[in-house]
């Protein structure tokens, strides 16, 4: 048994088969799930677990070269975003809802607030 880091088992192993530039929806609870990507659902209850926390556990896991949100983003998560991921690139939400359906991997949180939702692209550890 893992002792640290992410233990739900079907996203631990999700994120050990990507690669470089591979793509990452990190989604509100109302985001549209295309059909293709996988598909790891944490929702639980409206905002448990919420888009930070499933962010930053994602973060501390994986190395990430680039990302896209929605223009629309306002307030904490628009500020979170761009704190954690310099270089965040804006498209609006329709145009990250087409993008998503190239996602190698969807994560799904409980995030109750619109337009959380980020798509990260692989990056490479050395």
């Amino acid at each position: 048994m893992k002792k640290s880091g992410i233990l739900n088992r079907h996203l631990a192993g999700a994120l050990a088969e990507l690669g470089h530039t591979d793509g990452v929806l990190v989604c509100d609870a109302g985001m549209p799930i295309p059909d293709g990507p996988r598909v790891v659902d944490l929702a639980f209850r409206a905002g448990v677990p919420s888009f930070a926390e499933v962010l930053d556990g994602l973060l501390d896991e994986l190395v990430v070269e680039g990302a896209t949100a929605a223009h629309e983003l306002r307030g904490a998560h628009r500020e979170l975003l761009e704190r954690r991921l310099p270089g965040l690139a804006y498209v609006p939400h329709e145009r990250l809802k087409e993008l998503s359906a190239g996602a190698r991997l969807i994560v799904r949180t409980g995030e109750a607030s619109p337009y959380a939702n980020v798509l990260l692209r692989c990056g490479v550890f050395f």
